[in-house]
């Protein structure tokens, strides 16, 4: 018969440090929990209890490792892949009770940054010693021959509480990484995680990436555990270095190892992500972070704005906006400038304005970055209404300005054309203290005469530069040559570059391609030669080209070389430029055959690549990029190659179209009035558009008639 006895015993708990590998379970007080617990125990003795008791396993007994995934794979869309059991929390292999949950209190992040349990200094009797002592360290001549004298006072022998709160005391890094390798050094007790991660943490705020790394693979080296928030730190810091490749290739390894990426680690990679234009591994790892409780913050927002802003990608910009909604995230003014900011990259001005406006209705207060970039997009855009609501908000509202704010109201003035507004600003910077007009300011106001034509307000304000002391720059150079040559007083404009060479600046491809449009709007041939010796300083080989055509001589296939090559000394931005310059050269000197030469070469070139567009029901041209000479030379050709068409007895759509585009600056030139003038002196058939502006369109039968009527005498070109 099995005895039986029962007795109350007191049981403290003791968990022994002498391990370092050994795991440590319990390392904070319950609430409410004793020191030391009463309970009874009960025993039967038994003769079988031997032979029938077996071995319980540790649940907690870690499993043999699986084989892990690799990172593009577990980046794969969450539709077609889940994470791996090996990342899962481990389960208890019992049933435990029901807990019941309180349903109004949020749901925990499985993503919150799990650090390690700190020692309660609250409690400590020596806190005060330690943390005069901390400040005796950081006192000290920041040397290590000093730290390390004074570190011989320490107070008491270092164990791993004092020393940890030492080393969270101490600054600046080099005085922590002191202290932390004498620890080392000395050998006073196992190094744990933890004091590596306070390390990292000082490193990370000196930017001392490699030092870092060095730690990472030390602790890799002697076994420690690398945690959350040890990588963490390190992609952080590696982003911030901006060491993008590190950044990825210590992610990896975290994935490797099963950890799931923090709040902060999500963050950081996927501004890696982003500088690297790797625009499909954020938005995966964007879409794993949310299904695994992970809630983004502004910083990622601004991050996948600005991503999908670089790149222009409209789509992109509305997932950004359309995610912030689901999550529940209202936008910041961080985010709110940089959502605008694409906007504006991305071509949708009016998008960008509705931004605005929904920044202003929430309550928050626009910047001067914010102001800047709508001022931007609402000169780019030519909405002279929207600019001036903006100015007078500005005024009333009395929004904050800087000096970059206050130039770029006076490039969208003079991108719309508003002379008084922008004159008014001009005056109001002369007055103020600290933003004086600077080489930009002065040469935004050149801008607007220019523009305007208004030549003597712009010589006024050149010689105003010199008495004030504001250097030219090209962009003022180009926009006073541009208003003297539309004048026609080519002497003043010889000096004012005359002057800027003198100045030692260098004339680029768009002051050359001022002066050769000057040289085709000058009436003699003793002018002409004044501007294009102004333009062989500049650049001698393309006053030779100019030559090159005006001689009837010179055969296509010598014209076709040298344009090759000045193409390729010229920037892409001013090729198509050049082109519409020279036709115009060559129609002023009724050159015509040498102008239909160069459109040929200037389409072969690839400089109008959406000159025609044909479909069933339409045939069109599209002389919107085109200067006046090329666009009625590009007519001039297609009602040529339209006449062989109907000679040959082809058919042809119901409508035909010509787009000029209508300028929506105050000053801008009349390309649609011109081009009709030319369609005149044709006798074409062509009309007005009633739906759209600077359209012409003619009718099948309409054309038809008239190019029967000219296929006699358009064996080659109608002119």
């Amino acid at each position: 018969m099995a005895a039986t006895f029962s007795s109350a015993l007191d049981v403290h708990f003791a968990v022994s440090q002498s391990d370092p590998k050994r795991p440590i379970f319990f390392t904070k007080r319950l609430k409410h929990q004793n020191p030391s617990q009463r309970f009874c125990i009960s025993c039967k003795t038994s003769k079988s209890s031997s032979s029938s008791s077996k071995p319980q396993q540790n649940p907690l007994e870690e499993q043999s490792p699986k084989k892990t995934q690799s990172l593009s794979e577990q980046l794969q869309p969450l539709s077609t892949t889940t994470l791996p059991k090996k990342y899962q929390a481990a389960r208890l292999s019992s049933n435990p009770k029901s807990t019941w949950v309180n349903p109004s209190k949020p749901k925990r992040s499985v993503l919150s940054l799990q650090r390690q349990k700190r020692s309660p200094h609250a409690y400590n009797p020596q806190l005060r010693e330690l943390k005069l002592f901390a400040k005796k360290l950081n006192d000290c001549e920041n040397n290590e021959g000093a730290f390390l004298s004074v570190l011989e006072q320490f107070p008491h022998q270092p164990n791993r509480e004092n020393s940890l709160l030492i080393l969270n005391s101490l600054k600046p890094w080099q005085k922590a990484y002191l202290f932390f390798n004498w620890l080392k050094t000395n050998n006073f007790f196992p190094m744990e995680t933890i004091f590596y991660n306070v390390m990292m943490k000082y490193l990370r705020l000196g930017g001392q990436f490699e030092v870092i790394e060095e730690l990472a693979n030390e602790m890799v080296s002697n076994e420690i555990p690398l945690d959350n928030i040890t990588y963490s730190t390190i992609i952080s810091c590696a982003r911030r270095c901006y060491h993008f490749d590190k950044a990825v290739e210590w992610f990896e390894r975290m994935y490797r190892t099963g950890l799931m990426p923090d709040e902060v680690t999500y963050s950081a990679i996927l501004y890696v992500y982003a500088k690297l234009g790797k625009v499909e591994e954020v938005i995966s790892l964007y879409e794993r972070g949310v299904a695994s409780s992970w809630k983004p913050d502004m910083v990622t927002f601004s991050v996948l704005a600005k991503m999908f802003g670089v790149a222009g990608d409209y789509e992109g910009i509305k997932y950004v906006l359309q995610e912030m909604k689901s999550v529940e995230v209202k936008p910041n003014l961080v985010v709110y400038n940089t959502l605008i900011e694409a906007m504006g990259r991305a071509g949708k001005p009016g998008f960008a304005r509705n931004l605005f406006e929904d920044l202003i209705e929430s309550g928050l207060s626009p910047n001067e970055k914010t102001l800047t970039a709508i001022a931007k997009i609402y000169g780019k855009a030519r909405w002279e209404k929207d600019a001036l609501k903006l100015w007078e908000e500005m005024k009333s509202k009395n929004w904050p300005v800087d000096f970059i704010l206050y130039n770029t109201l006076l490039t969208m003035f003079a991108d719309i054309g508003l002379v008084e507004e922008a004159e008014q600003l001009f005056i109001d910077m002369k007055r103020s203290e600290n933003f004086k007009p600077d080489s930009w300011s002065y040469t935004a106001m050149l801008n607007i005469y220019a523009s305007g034509g208004n030549v003597d307000k712009a010589m006024e304000l050149f010689e105003e530069m010199f008495e004030v002391g504001v250097e030219l720059n090209v962009m003022g150079t180009t926009c006073l040559i541009q208003c003297l040559g539309k004048t026609r007083r080519i002497d003043e404009l010889v000096r004012a570059f005359t002057v800027s060479i003198q100045q030692e600046i260098e004339p680029d491809d768009r002051l050359c391609g001022c002066l050769l449009s000057v040289v085709s709007l000058c009436d003699n041939r003793e002018d002409i030669d004044k501007v294009l010796a102004c333009l062989h300083q500049a650049n001698p080989r393309l006053v030779e080209f100019v030559e090159l055509i005006e001689d009837e001589k010179s055969s296509l296939d010598t014209v076709k070389e040298e344009f090759r090559r000045v193409l390729s000394d010229t920037k892409d931005d001013a090729r198509r430029p050049f082109c519409n310059c020279l036709i115009d050269i060559c129609r002023s000197k009724n050159l015509h055959e040498r102008a239909h030469d160069l459109l040929y070469l200037g389409t072969l070139y690839g400089l109008y690549p959406r000159l025609h567009n044909r479909t069933a029901d339409e045939w069109s041209l599209n002389v919107r990029t085109l200067s006046v000479g090329a666009a009625k030379t590009a007519l001039e050709e297609w009602m040529g190659t339209l006449a062989k068409i109907v000679k040959r007895g082809e058919a042809l759509p119901e409508l035909f179209s010509a787009q000029t585009g209508t300028g929506t600056h105050k000053f801008a030139q009349g390309l649609s009035n011109s081009f009709g003038s030319h369609l005149k002196e044709l006798g074409a058939p062509f009309k007005n558009s009633e739906d759209k502006v600077g359209c012409f369109v003619a009718t099948r039968e309409d054309l038809l008639l008239w190019l029967q009527s000219k296929i006699p005498s358009s064996s080659t070109v109608i002119s």
